[in-house]
Protein backbone atom coordinates (compact mmCIF):
# COMPACT_ATOMS: atom_id res chain seq x y z
CA UNK A 1 0.00 0.00 0.00
CA UNK A 2 3.16 2.68 1.00
CA UNK A 3 5.11 1.62 -1.80
CA UNK A 4 2.58 2.67 -4.26
CA UNK A 5 2.18 6.02 -2.59
CA UNK A 6 5.51 6.42 -2.60
CA UNK A 7 5.73 6.29 -6.25
CA UNK A 8 2.75 8.91 -6.62
CA UNK A 9 3.89 11.29 -4.26
CA UNK A 10 5.81 14.50 -6.49
CA UNK A 11 7.91 16.89 -4.99
CA UNK A 12 6.72 19.48 -8.49
CA UNK A 13 3.08 18.62 -7.37
CA UNK A 14 3.56 19.28 -3.61
CA UNK A 15 5.27 22.27 -4.63
CA UNK A 16 2.11 23.16 -6.70
CA UNK A 17 -0.48 22.49 -3.76
CA UNK A 18 1.61 24.26 -0.71
CA UNK A 19 2.31 27.47 -2.85
CA UNK A 20 -0.80 27.57 -4.28
CA UNK A 21 -3.30 26.99 -1.08
CA UNK A 22 -0.69 30.20 0.60
CA UNK A 23 -1.26 32.25 -2.89
CA UNK A 24 -5.02 31.76 -2.08
CA UNK A 25 -4.74 32.63 1.46
CA UNK A 26 -2.53 35.79 0.68
CA UNK A 27 -5.36 36.97 -1.45
CA UNK A 28 -8.04 35.91 0.48
CA UNK A 29 -5.84 36.81 4.05
CA UNK A 30 -4.04 40.04 2.81
CA UNK A 31 -4.95 41.38 0.24
CA UNK A 32 -8.62 41.32 -0.10
CA UNK A 33 -9.09 40.97 3.70
CA UNK A 34 -6.49 43.59 4.96
CA UNK A 35 -4.81 45.18 2.32
CA UNK A 36 -0.81 46.76 3.77
CA UNK A 37 -0.26 50.09 3.00
CA UNK A 38 2.81 49.93 1.27
CA UNK A 39 1.38 47.10 -0.76
CA UNK A 40 -1.62 49.85 -1.79
CA UNK A 41 1.45 52.33 -2.47
CA UNK A 42 3.72 50.37 -4.59
CA UNK A 43 0.19 48.69 -6.68
CA UNK A 44 -0.80 52.41 -7.25
CA UNK A 45 -0.07 52.36 -11.02
CA UNK A 46 -1.68 48.96 -11.28
CA UNK A 47 -4.73 49.99 -9.07
CA UNK A 48 -5.59 53.13 -11.22
CA UNK A 49 -6.76 50.72 -13.73
CA UNK A 50 -7.66 47.30 -11.21
CA UNK A 51 -9.30 47.34 -8.14
CA UNK A 52 -7.50 45.70 -5.07
CA UNK A 53 -10.00 43.47 -4.83
CA UNK A 54 -10.13 42.33 -7.90
CA UNK A 55 -6.16 41.64 -7.60
CA UNK A 56 -6.74 39.97 -4.52
CA UNK A 57 -9.67 37.76 -6.23
CA UNK A 58 -6.61 37.31 -8.85
CA UNK A 59 -4.08 35.69 -6.20
CA UNK A 60 -7.10 33.18 -4.99
CA UNK A 61 -7.75 31.76 -8.41
CA UNK A 62 -4.86 31.40 -9.45
CA UNK A 63 -3.79 29.97 -6.10
CA UNK A 64 -6.78 27.83 -6.25
CA UNK A 65 -5.66 26.50 -9.71
CA UNK A 66 -2.10 25.71 -8.42
CA UNK A 67 -3.32 24.08 -5.64
CA UNK A 68 -5.78 21.82 -8.13
CA UNK A 69 -3.24 21.31 -10.23
CA UNK A 70 -1.27 19.91 -8.07
CA UNK A 71 -3.34 17.48 -6.59
CA UNK A 72 -3.99 15.69 -10.24
CA UNK A 73 -1.51 13.17 -10.80
CA UNK A 74 -0.39 12.04 -14.85
CA UNK A 75 -1.39 15.25 -16.01
CA UNK A 76 2.08 17.17 -16.89
CA UNK A 77 0.00 19.71 -19.10
CA UNK A 78 -2.29 21.11 -16.08
CA UNK A 79 0.72 20.97 -14.17
CA UNK A 80 2.35 23.45 -16.30
CA UNK A 81 -0.93 25.36 -16.51
CA UNK A 82 -0.56 25.30 -12.35
CA UNK A 83 3.42 26.55 -12.98
CA UNK A 84 1.71 29.05 -15.01
CA UNK A 85 -0.86 30.19 -12.29
CA UNK A 86 1.85 30.78 -9.43
CA UNK A 87 4.20 32.75 -11.56
CA UNK A 88 1.77 35.06 -13.05
CA UNK A 89 0.68 37.42 -10.17
CA UNK A 90 4.57 36.99 -8.32
CA UNK A 91 5.64 38.61 -11.70
CA UNK A 92 2.90 41.26 -11.70
CA UNK A 93 3.65 42.09 -8.15
CA UNK A 94 7.47 42.58 -9.00
CA UNK A 95 6.66 44.20 -11.99
CA UNK A 96 4.62 47.17 -10.56
CA UNK A 97 6.77 47.29 -8.08
CA UNK A 98 9.79 48.17 -10.03
CA UNK A 99 7.86 50.23 -11.62
CA UNK A 100 6.99 51.90 -8.78
CA UNK A 101 10.87 51.70 -7.79
CA UNK A 102 11.97 53.71 -10.65
CA UNK A 103 9.35 56.13 -10.39
CA UNK A 104 7.52 57.27 -6.98
CA UNK A 105 7.82 55.05 -4.43
CA UNK A 106 11.85 54.19 -4.28
CA UNK A 107 11.45 52.19 -1.23
CA UNK A 108 9.58 49.73 -2.99
CA UNK A 109 12.68 48.18 -5.12
CA UNK A 110 13.20 45.36 -2.14
CA UNK A 111 9.50 44.24 -2.42
CA UNK A 112 10.52 44.32 -6.50
CA UNK A 113 14.04 41.91 -5.62
CA UNK A 114 11.98 39.62 -3.64
CA UNK A 115 8.45 39.01 -5.80
CA UNK A 116 11.25 38.74 -8.70
CA UNK A 117 13.35 36.39 -7.47
CA UNK A 118 10.32 34.06 -5.90
CA UNK A 119 8.68 34.28 -9.87
CA UNK A 120 11.69 32.83 -11.51
CA UNK A 121 11.92 30.61 -8.53
CA UNK A 122 8.86 29.55 -9.37
CA UNK A 123 10.06 28.95 -13.56
CA UNK A 124 12.92 27.24 -12.37
CA UNK A 125 11.10 24.62 -10.70
CA UNK A 126 8.61 24.31 -13.26
CA UNK A 127 11.52 22.90 -15.13
CA UNK A 128 12.77 20.56 -12.98
CA UNK A 129 11.97 16.47 -12.86
CA UNK A 130 11.03 14.41 -9.55
CA UNK A 131 14.14 12.50 -8.06
CA UNK A 132 13.44 8.60 -9.12
CA UNK A 133 12.30 6.89 -6.27
CA UNK A 134 15.29 5.49 -3.94
CA UNK A 135 14.76 2.04 -5.08
CA UNK A 136 15.72 2.88 -9.00
CA UNK A 137 18.65 5.55 -7.31
CA UNK A 138 22.35 4.14 -8.37
CA UNK A 139 24.70 3.88 -5.45
CA UNK A 140 26.90 6.60 -4.81
CA UNK A 141 30.92 5.01 -3.49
Amino acid sequence: MWGAAAQRFSHRRAFLVVVGAGWALYGGLGIIGNTRYSTARGLADVTRYVPMDALGWMWVACGALAALAGLLVGCPRVQALGYVALAVPGGLWAGAFAASAATSYPQAVGSACGWGAFTIGVVLVSGMDDPLPRHLRKERR
